[in-house]
């Protein structure tokens, strides 16, 4: 065919906004302006507070000389911004319990949406949710970074393949150690109005990798739990509390190991303490202040719809940092060991370069070990080597990155990574139930909070 007469058409690049300027949203416009700009357009910031949306410009520019700002709207109007910025997908980073005013939005805007964990953090507004999507026909997106993490895809390719034959119950069991669960005591989470407690924030991470590993829903939840380290009562009783409501330029903070210090690290600094003028939030809180509403320890029991029990343990104020996870099977027993930190230095929260929550290469010499082990029927125990990621996660955040904005026209997804709204709806309806029994020190039907 001579070259004149071949067509050339040009893909047009979707036009993103990203909603809640904080740390997590880095992740995104990094990813948005860098490798996937070729295909989508980040077109607009929306946030409670300029200063936040003005610093990831300034971050971007640092990075991408000569490239022009990203248009900043108000939280108020981002109705507005949907429609002069001819917005296709919306990026949802917000606080958690707001998640559910902007995807509903977006979606009667006629945009598909991408939405950090958790998906939201009651009933109530997931319901919300699953009846915007449904009746929209968008495609929402949650941010389920574990599942593209090669370990857990391992884990469900070993499960999926019967090498332990028909799973009979699993144990679970993660901790968060003294500097990444105390974090959850100096901010916005530590609100359960703002977060729904740890069993959601967090564990709703936990809960959907159960649901994808072994295909099923949760039926009956029961839980108990409680703030037995953190919050006020506790710090006074093990001698921990300071008289300090929050730690910058305050001396009752100096030396406690608990205390972050936002002057001391660039990123803090810029994107929380240097804002606090427009909204007065402050990031570090002392964790043994009062106003503390989330427990810290947690224990739950849930029997799911293949039969299959799960025993989970939540500890927030552990020495390092990690999870095991063991399978019982009808053929053996898969268990999973995961080392994200040995220990943690009392001196590293908040200084220079660092963050409260360190992933990756960035842990550096507290680093453990990953291990999966396979331990089947009349068999010496065989270790099941997998290649672990570089970056966030295990590697979990890029892979999940390509999965949501890289062109979908390559292997298919065999294992079902990707998470839509019902996903969503469904990794939170364990922690729901959870918070439920501990208010009710009942068992707790699944269905009868949420049916999904």
């Amino acid at each position: 065919m001579p070259l004149e007469n071949v067509r050339l058409e040009t893909v047009r690049r979707r036009r993103c906004a990203v909603v809640g300027l904080g740390a997590r949203a880095r992740l995104f416009t990094e990813a948005l302006a860098g490798p996937y700009a070729d295909r989508i357009e980040l077109v607009g910031f929306c946030d409670v507070n300029a200063h936040r949306m003005a610093v990831h410009n300034d971050w971007l520019a640092a990075d991408h000389p000569g490239r022009e700002p990203v248009p900043e709207y108000a939280a108020e109007d981002f109705e507005l911004m949907l429609r002069e910025e001819r917005v296709d997908l919306v990026v949802v980073c917000s606080v958690d319990r707001t998640h559910d005013h902007y995807i509903v939005r977006a979606l009667e805007a006629g945009c598909d949406v991408v939405t950090e964990k958790p998906m939201t953090t009651d009933a109530t507004r997931a319901r919300r949710i699953l009846d915007a999507q449904r009746r929209t026909g968008r495609e929402v997106r949650v941010a389920f970074n574990y599942r593209y993490n090669p370990v857990h895809s391992a884990v469900r390719q070993c499960i999926a393949a019967g090498e332990i034959g028909e799973v009979g119950s699993v144990h679970f069991e993660w901790l968060l150690d003294l500097r990444h669960g105390a974090d959850y005591f100096r901010r916005w989470h530590r609100d359960k109005a703002n977060s729904g407690g740890l069993m959601v924030h967090k564990a709703t991470h936990h809960f959907d990798l159960v649901n994808w590993w072994l295909g099923t829903s949760p039926e009956t939840v029961f839980a108990q739990g409680g703030l037995f380290f953190y919050g006020e009562s506790a710090g006074r009783r093990r001698g921990l509390a300071r008289s300090y409501t929050r730690a910058h330029g305050v001396p009752a903070a100096d030396g406690d190991p608990f205390a972050v210090r936002l002057a001391d690290s660039p990123v803090l600094r810029s994107l929380y303490l240097d804002a606090e003028g427009e909204d007065g939030y402050h990031r570090d809180q002392n964790v043994f202040g009062p106003g503390v509403s989330i427990e810290d320890d947690m224990a739950v029991l849930v029997r799911y719809a293949s039969g299959v029990t799960l025993t989970y343990h939540l500890t927030a104020y552990a020495p390092w940092e990690g999870y095991r996870v063991s399978f019982n099977g009808s053929s053996g027993r898969l268990e999973l060991l995961v080392e994200e930190t040995t220990w943690v230095r009392p001196d590293v929260v908040g200084s220079e370069g660092s963050s409260p929550v360190m992933h990756g290469s960035a842990v550096g010499e507290e680093a453990g070990r990953t291990e999966l082990l396979l331990r089947r029927f009349w068999e010496p125990p065989r270790e099941v080597k997998v290649a672990t990621g570089e970056g966030g996660h295990g590697g979990g955040d890029v892979r999940m990155l390509a999965d949501l904005f890289g062109s979908r026209t390559g292997d298919p997804d065999d294992l079902g990574r990707a998470a839509d709204a019902v996903d969503g709806a469904r990794s939170l309806v364990t922690g729901l139930a959870a918070n439920r029994s501990f208010e009710t020190g009942a068992v707790v039907r699944a269905r009868d909070l949420l049916d999904v």
